[in-house]
């Protein structure tokens, strides 16, 4: 309970301290895009340790042609531990949406239960510097969703929400989408928690973290009636409402690139009004939260971040 407290009182202070002069944190993009094994995870993690950070969140822990086992779940666990910076995962549509049976059925519900059972058992960020979370699941009705979590750092609000880049797993098949349907219902009431904190502490910012990117609408043919529904439409219509009547600014960090995107571009927040929209490239990317720049968020230069799917 000390150790649990010193960590809090040590947050706080930086917390504090962070909110008149700034810091930076990193993301981790999706890895596993460009790698079937956690050499650039590895080396991901190694180069954010070498800097100075408040936190990192990482897209991912494993890629789709990785096996959804156990065993692969605590290698990375235990990669993820061994980080010095405060580190949090953000889930990705590979660790448990396209997992299937010895028998290729679907394994995606049994695995995100096990994930959760294994990567979100406490109230503290991976790494040396613990980061306090509060977790969606301090909520009874919402005890599932340990993987939502928020913290603070200056006048910041930060917060993970499982929008798995795979059409938020919504599927076209009748009467198989218990999973997304709940998920839907404990994102609302995820996002309308975050807000109101921020609202009522006046934050200068909230910042979310997902896989897939919910801003992005679906582009398809006039008259088309196969195309497939946009699972990310509904709570597209939630973050937008909720950033129309937020004085503040509204940033949002996934690693789904947008349909036509060049990649080859140097990353850049792209902003509706007050509500960003960031897609991390491969490697990781460092972003500077300067309360003195009216931008307020600074991206790392291209020079200092080299993609690790190029090394």
């Amino acid at each position: 309970m000390l150790l649990a407290l010193a960590f809090v009182l040590a947050a706080s202070c930086g917390a504090a301290l962070a909110q008149t002069t700034g810091f930076s944190f990193g993301v981790i993009a999706h890895v596993f895009r460009n790698h079937a094994d956690e050499t650039a995870l590895r080396n991901a993690i190694s180069e954010t340790d070498a800097d100075n950070l408040a936190f990192v969140v990482a897209n991912g822990i494993k890629a789709s042609s990785e096996p959804c086992t156990d065993k692969l779940y605590g290698q990375r666990k235990a990669l993820l531990s061994s980080a010095k910076n405060g580190l949090i995962v953000s889930l990705s549509a590979s660790d448990w949406v396209t997992c299937r049976t010895a028998a290729d059925r679907s394994a995606a519900i049994e695995r995100l239960g096990r994930i959760r059972e294994l990567f979100f058992s406490d109230e503290f960020s991976f790494g040396d510097s613990k980061i306090p979370l509060i977790r969606q699941s301090t909520s009874p009705k919402f005890r599932s969703y340990v993987e939502n979590a928020r913290w603070e750092i200056g006048n910041v609000v930060f917060a993970t929400i499982n929008l798995p880049a795979a059409n938020n797993h919504y599927l076209p098949e009748g009467g198989r989408n218990s999973e997304f349907e709940d998920r839907q219902i404990a994102n609302r009431e995820w996002l309308q928690r975050i807000f109101l904190n921020a609202a009522q502490k006046k934050s200068d910012a909230v910042v979310l973290f997902c896989d897939g990117d919910p801003l992005a609408t679906q582009r398809h043919r006039v008259f088309d009636f196969n195309v497939k529904r946009d699972g990310f439409s509904e709570i597209r219509q939630r973050i937008n409402s909720y950033a129309a009547h937020f004085d503040g600014k509204v940033l949002l960090i996934h690693g789904q690139g947008r349909p036509g995107a060049d990649s080859s571009n140097p990353p850049a927040i792209i902003w509706q009004r007050n509500l960003g929209d960031l897609e991390v490239p491969a490697g990781w990317l460092k972003v500077t939260v300067d309360p003195a720049n009216p931008k307020l968020f600074e991206l790392g230069k291209a020079a200092d971040q080299q993609p690790l799917s190029r090394r």
